[in-house]
């Protein structure tokens, strides 16, 4: 398969950091409802903290099913590939002035063979 290139806002960085790096996973939380929605296709974006992570494309998320009235994790867990970040930072039309500065949303797709 050929590597597409990709835009340079899509490579999200650090001061200091270097500027590409190997993808690597995010273990986040998901509440059932989502959970539910992004396994049968139909949420196919995830609304993250941009702060706290350095969220790049081809990272991927490990989606695991949390419950939070019973504040446990389910046990299931779904890996999704980011194909795309629009934050403050890298704006559509509207996210620069919509978006507040400390959150992203993450453009996601399943990874092959997952349910």
């Amino acid at each position: 398969m050929e590597e597409t290139p990709r835009a340079s806002s899509q490579d999200h960085t650090s001061p200091g950091e270097p500027r590409h790096r190997q993808p690597i996973l995010h273990q986040v939380k998901s509440w059932p409802h989502l959970f539910e929605a992004t396994l049968s296709g139909a949420k196919t974006h995830d609304m993250r903290r941009a702060v706290d992570r350095d969220y790049r494309v081809d990272d991927i998320l490990c989606l695991q099913e949390f419950e939070p009235k019973t504040g446990h994790y389910t046990g299931r867990e779904l890996n999704v590939r980011i194909t795309y970040i629009t934050s403050a930072e890298f704006p559509c039309a509207l996210s620069g002035d919509g978006l507040h500065e400390d959150y992203c949303i993450l453009s996601i797709k399943k990874v092959a063979g997952e349910n």
